[in-house]
């Protein structure tokens, strides 16, 4: 594993159990505005239940190496299956986290995929051939 794959890993790790502890403390009510009106289940329990996913995808990603392909694989699931609730708040025009514009949310969008690729990076899916 590299020293760049290997600090992907932790960093991304970290920054997901600081998310998901902020999904159920000081910014629930940001997180909450997120969700989208026609998602079918209730809003705080969606901001609860994701950020208990966050923490515990986040440590084991932190703390479990030998299964970093596993947890990169199931983050990068993760932020596709958040993706539409980021389209949804840009379609509807919610003002969230300082996402206060239309531009602000649209290029917000486009972060998604690097989110993506940094968990596969980190779970060690995205090789070069040389280094199998």
């Amino acid at each position: 594993m590299t020293v760049a794959r290997t600090a992907a890993r932790l960093l991304l790790g970290a920054t997901m159990v600081g998310a998901g502890v902020l999904h159920l403390t000081a910014q629930r009510q940001e997180f909450r505005a997120q969700v989208p009106e026609w998602f079918p289940v209730d809003e705080d329990l969606t901001v609860l239940g994701s950020g208990v996913a966050e923490i515990a995808l986040g440590t084991a990603f932190v703390l479990l190496p030998r299964r970093r392909r596993l947890v990169g694989g199931l983050l990068a699931a993760f932020f596709v299956v958040i993706f539409p609730g980021n389209v949804a708040q840009y379609l509807e025009g919610t003002d969230a986290f300082g996402l206060d514009t239309d531009t602000k949310r649209l290029v917000r969008l486009f972060f998604q995929p690097l989110l993506v690729l940094w968990a596969l990076f980190g779970g060690g899916w995205l090789r070069s051939r040389r280094h199998g």
